[in-house]
């Protein structure tokens, strides 16, 4: 190739950048839109439609929704999810920024790595294999920890899966599958803060302590705001982790313990689509409210 062919080439990928500046980010993105509005646009909308109509494909207003909430199952449901939630978000932001500041303090000892591989393990587990890991962690004739769970006065699998224990049972496993990837992200976060900034405390007089308290921990807010509201939507559907538990008990831990359970059994044991639907578009609502509440107050788009 000639130096003017090799000229007019450079300058013909120059003039292309300067028309489409961000094509290499937007082919990055583009598969996941893809993917977004296939299995997440496209049933949403779908759910939608069910929601507000009847078998026969007739307009029914609200009618599903207020034969979801009469139903006897709903209120209790909400309960025991709102209890679960409680447990799990306040587990999640005390321990995983508690852990993420330990870790960044031993970075400098060199177990950092080893304890980051150790956080993660876990979170390579999917939720229903986790799920089953714990139904022998949790059964006192097979138990790795049996001696623990004696000591606690439960004998049997029935003992420890009753309902009265299952909101700080479903936080334990929840948090076992999903802390460590927030942990890594909070410990990333943690990096990005400037040395400069932790020295300059640290000449002042400031502790550890004191450090993560006026430093660390309030640069760290918009990651705990985004960490909350991902892990509030994924607690609203809860559905795999007492469904096994239900069915490892023979019904113990109750088959309509969570919203998504009930809203199954309303699709596939009453034969009743619409009212599933209506409950999963009040699950859809509940997040896009909690999510906006959670910005709004965090000023999570805020410029630092």
């Amino acid at each position: 190739m000639s130096i003017s062919a090799r000229n007019r080439a450079g300058s013909e990928r120059t003039t292309r950048r300067a028309l489409w500046p961000g094509r290499a980010g937007h082919g990055f993105v583009a598969l996941y839109v893809v993917l977004l509005i296939a299995f997440g646009v496209v049933p949403t909308i779908y759910a939608i439609y069910f929601a507000f109509t009847t078998a026969g494909d007739t307009f029914a207003g609200f009618s599903n929704f207020t034969d979801a909430g009469g139903d006897f199952r709903f209120l209790p449901a909400v309960g025991h999810v709102a209890l679960y939630l409680v447990c799990w978000l306040v587990s999640l932001v005390v321990f995983v920024v508690g852990l993420a500041l330990l870790l960044h303090r031993l970075a400098s000892r060199g177990v950092s790595k080893t304890l980051r591989f150790l956080f993660y393990i876990p979170g390579a587990l999917a939720g229903a294999a986790s799920v089953m890991v714990w139904l022998f962690v949790l059964d006192p004739t097979v138990s790795p920890v049996a001696f623990l769970l004696k000591a606690l006065g439960f004998t049997t699998f029935d003992q420890v899966v009753a309902p009265g224990g299952l909101p700080i049972l479903f936080t334990l496993i929840a948090f076992w599958t999903g802390a460590g990837g927030w942990i890594l992200v909070m410990y990333g976060a943690l990096n990005n803060i400037s040395p400069d900034i932790l020295e300059a405390a640290r000449i002042d007089g400031a502790g550890p302590w004191q450090i993560a308290r006026r430093i660390q921990i309030p640069m760290l807010r918009k990651w705990i705001v985004y960490m909350c509201i991902l892990a509030f939507a994924g607690g609203t559907q809860l559905f795999v982790e007492p469904e096994l538990l239900s069915q490892a008990s023979n019904g113990v831990a109750g088959r309509d313990y969570s919203l998504n359970q009930l809203s199954y059994d309303f699709a596939f044991q009453n034969n009743n689509v619409n009212t599933a639907a209506a409950v999963s578009v009040e699950l859809l609502l509940l997040g896009l409210v909690a999510a906006a509440v959670f910005v709004a107050r965090s000023g999570f788009f805020d410029a630092d």
